[in-house]
């Protein structure tokens, strides 16, 4: 929950927080920018230093640096500072995502792992809710300072139950004699940071720079793999992606992640442009999808553990195309309510999809990997959320047929809305045909 609450908390800010250091909007989205890349780039690596040194020791240290930069940034004296200190914020929360999900499937009992994975996606879909409240609550009582500070209790209850309850690290066997891959995890950071940057920077615009960050992306990866091939200790096994339910599972993650944030970064416009809401109606609205997720999380973990993990991640993802497909004509009948029921019919799908995927992927791997391959698994959802952001902002600009949607007419934005979520629809049939093609066994990720 922390991680992404300190990802929605600082949404709500970005406003005042540009007006209290007296500069641009664009500059200010850096503060939300430094902390999702530097997740990006480090999460793997965190997940698989976790496996090699211990996932308490990482866990608590992981804990520690949060917490700490959470005070720096609410201390900061600029901007730039606080940018910093979101970095580090975010390096600590890429360890608290990549070793969460590997205690969870570790300590879940034989039959349950479903139903903790949903339990994980009730707390990721609480701190994602709660995060604009809070923080708007926090900004109007206490000041901008106050959004970064609160973690400070937080973070101090979650390292002492962590240090309570978590449970005495043990090397696995297999991981003995095994060194950390520094090479490849410089490697994969330095990519993964210049893809994350070619989709977000120019807001939608893919510029020269754009271009140059996207081939040097290219460039890295090919490197990366070459690198991962001839070392003895890769940081990620080039085996795994032999294994279909592991590279399905990789796959779909992203595939439904880029759908999922077409909600977030079109939404508001359409809400507002099209619909005629206000900013706190259309916020209400937009709250629906986190709420729903919330409520679905855990009957969604349970249903996994009922039907089976292919099973429910298949019915999820046919129930997210249908609602994708029919959400812009049922809002262009219905208004708001034909908004809002499609809507809650893609979360809570996406709640079902989460839990019988994350069970799929992480059920079957031995314990000397299961913070790499956690790593992998919330990577491949960061990179569909950034990619959506980009991708679907410019196809619904594209769509709608202007440059800027805040300008666009409600016919232009209701086709804006039309071509992305026929786009969406098309990307999760993609999803479901690569899951159902996913063979249910995992025996080749065994270390």
């Amino acid at each position: 929950m922390l991680s992404s609450l300190g990802t929605s908390i600082a949404n709500v800010g970005l406003p005042t927080l540009a007006q209290a250091f007296g500069v641009s909007f664009q500059a200010v989205q850096w503060v939300v920018l430094a902390y999702l890349l530097a997740i990006t780039a480090a999460i793997v690596g965190a997940g698989r230093l976790g496996d090699l040194l211990g996932r308490r020791r990482l866990m608590l240290a992981g804990l520690a640096l949060f917490t700490a930069a959470s005070v720096l940034c609410g201390a900061a004296p600029d901007l730039w500072v606080l940018v910093a200190a979101r970095a580090a914020q975010g390096l600590g929360a890429a360890v608290l995502m990549a070793l969460t999900m590997a205690f969870a499937s570790e300590a879940a009992p034989k039959g349950r792992t479903g139903s903790v994975m949903g339990w994980l996606g009730t707390m990721s879909a609480v701190g994602t809710a709660l995060g604009p409240t809070l923080g708007g609550a926090l900004i109007a009582g206490a000041g901008w300072r106050a959004i970064f500070l609160i973690n400070l209790p937080l973070g101090v209850l979650t390292f002492w139950l962590a240090l309570r309850h978590l449970p005495a690290d043990r090397r696995h066997p297999a991981q003995t004699a095994v060194r950390f891959d520094r090479l490849g995890n410089a490697l994969l950071a330095l990519t993964l940071a210049a893809y994350a940057l070619s989709m977000t920077l120019g807001r939608g615009h893919f510029g020269l720079l754009n271009g140059a960050l996207l081939a040097a992306a290219a460039a890295g990866l090919g490197l990366f793999i070459r690198v991962e091939y001839r070392t003895a200790h890769p940081l990620i096994r080039p085996a795994m992606f032999g294994n279909a339910v592991l590279a399905g599972g990789f796959a779909t993650s992203a595939l439904v992640a880029t759908v999922m944030m077409a909600t977030l970064v079109v939404g508001p416009f359409y809400l507002a442009g099209a619909l005629g809401l206000d900013a706190a109606r259309a916020g209400l609205v937009m709250s629906c999808g986190p709420l729903v997720a919330a409520l679905a999380g855990v009957p969604a973990g349970r249903c996994v553990d009922r039907f089976g993990a292919r099973a429910m991640a298949l019915a999820a993802l046919i129930a997210m195309a249908a609602a994708s497909a029919t959400l812009p004509a049922a809002s262009a009948a219905f208004g708001v309510a034909g908004y809002i029921v499609p809507l809650a019919v893609l979360t809570a799908g996406y709640a079902l999809f989460q839990a019988a995927n994350n069970t799929a992927v992480m059920g079957g791997i031995g314990g000397g990997e299961r913070g790499a391959v956690s790593g992998m698994l919330n990577l491949s959802r960061n990179l569909g959320l950034i990619t959506g952001a980009s991708a679907m902002g410019a196809l619904f600009a594209a769509g709608a047929g202007v440059a800027d949607p805040m300008g666009g007419s409600p016919e232009a934005l209701a086709a804006g809305l039309r071509a992305v979520f026929a786009a969406g629809a098309a990307l999760i049939t993609l999803a479901a045909a690569v899951a159902a093609a996913s063979r249910p066994k995992l025996a080749a990720v065994q270390p």
